[in-house]
């Protein structure tokens, strides 16, 4: 697993299930450095970044007043962490992709407005809208995963092909693009619906909940706009059945396609292949009222209400993810490559000043759109099964969104009572 888990498949995972029984070493730091200390005990997802797991351990032991035992956890970590946060035996501060609603209506996390009462403005203001309830903050982003349209300079060129700026215009380039030997683009193995998600909608001036908590796509727009979805499965432009599926650029450095949905952790190995034959858009806007858009989502750090020590916890949380902005420079872009949650520090870090990492930079900042707080996970199932239907079903899209209108309509409804 990697930080690619919060956008894919709809940008969420359900946290429901009982707690895993498989947990990584909780070996923290027991030596004399921290001998007397109080204790508090720190979980992070198992990352598949080399050196991540070293680097938050030493970020750990540099905490000079507690002695924070980190634990490595494998495993489906959303439940883990759901099932740990209503028991004793659960973390202090955790890692974590939210954190829910429920788990924020539950009481089960701390607000930790407090501790950016200096720096909100610094952090990506569309991760930290969901992180963010009744004006009150629950977690501290951590670092930014985008995802982007790359595209192949010589092949366009070749073709006489621009890149796209429109959603017709990268319809009409996919299907210039596609050969005998090349498809156009590549959106994933399944056409798209498992990982393009509401990105579509917001391409065409939508969103999925409004700011205040109503459903966001009850549109025309949105059926024209996933109409089009359908468009591009129809015409036979799309990679299908690739050898990897989108998170991975294979497809795309080894020829088979000439534009490839994928996300800035691949940005590293393209350069690799491919020199400067490339470059990166975001998912192009839908009609007069649409713009461009990039999804975002970033890991969070949390107090858990059953914290032994909850002003301990949130000290340690503010020194980690605040005021260390070197720890934060370091976790995003020396394991793995991801945008840094902090606005100054993704816009002064040397690895993302120039050519599709500065690109990739600006479109989180102007174009990212995070999955709203309130689209719930069945929200979430009902769009993702309907988005299947029509793009590879041929199903009408109006009739299709109009279910799911009510089915978000009814989970808003449901959430605003426990609020």
């Amino acid at each position: 697993m990697s930080r690619r888990r919060l956008l894919g498949a709809g940008g969420g995972l359900a946290l429901t299930g009982a707690l895993a029984a498989a947990c990584g070493s909780n070996t923290g730091r027991d030596g004399d450095d921290h001998a007397g200390q109080p204790v508090l005990e720190q979980w992070y997802h198992q990352y598949g970044e080399p050196g991540t797991e070293q680097a938050v351990r030493r970020y750990a032991d540099a905490y000079l007043k507690a002695n924070v035992q980190v634990q490595w956890r494998p495993g489906n970590y959303d439940q883990q962490t759901a099932a740990a946060l209503l028991t004793k035996s659960g973390p202090d501060v955790f890692e974590v992709n939210g954190p829910t609603l429920d788990q924020i209506q539950g009481g089960q996390v701390v607000d930790l407005t407090d501790l950016l009462s200096e720096a909100k403005d610094d952090f990506n203001p569309a991760v930290l809208a969901p992180k963010t309830y009744q004006g009150k903050i629950w977690a501290v982003p951590q670092v930014i995963d985008t995802q982007l349209l790359y595209y192949r300079k010589s092949m366009l060129d070749a073709s006489g092909v621009e890149p796209p700026r429109s959603l017709d215009a990268l319809i009409d380039a996919a299907k210039e693009l596609t050969t005998k030997d090349v498809k156009g683009l590549f959106l994933g193995n399944d056409g798209g619906p498992g990982v393009l998600a509401g990105t579509p909608l917001n391409a065409a001036g939508l969103t999925l909940v409004t700011e205040d908590g109503e459903v966001g796509f009850d549109d025309p727009a949105a059926a024209r706009t996933l109409g089009k979805l359908r468009q591009l499965y129809a015409e036979k432009s799309l990679l299908l059945g690739a050898p990897s599926d989108w998170s991975d650029p294979a497809a795309f450095t080894q020829g088979l396609t000439a534009m490839q949905w994928s996300g800035l952790w691949a940005l590293p190995q393209v350069k690799k292949a491919l020199g400067d034959d490339f470059g990166v858009l975001p998912f192009p806007q839908d009609g007069a009222h649409g713009a461009p858009a990039v999804p975002v989502g970033a890991y969070g750090a949390a107090v858990s209400a059953r914290a032994r020590d909850k002003a301990l916890a949130k000290a340690y949380v503010k020194w980690l993810w605040v005021q260390r902005t070197d720890y934060q420079e370091d976790f995003a872009l020396r394991y793995g490559f991801h945008i840094p949650a902090r606005i100054s520090l993704a816009t002064k870090a040397a690895k993302l000043r120039q050519g599709a990492a500065g690109e990739a930079v600006r479109f989180a900042t102007d174009h990212g759109h995070a999955e709203p707080l309130l689209w719930t996970s069945a929200s979430r199932t009902a769009y993702q099964d309907a988005l299947s239907r029509i793009i590879k079903g041929g199903a009408d899209p109006g009739g299709e969104l109009r279910s799911v209108v009510r089915k978000t309509e009814a989970e808003l409804r449901r959430v605003k009572k426990k609020s």
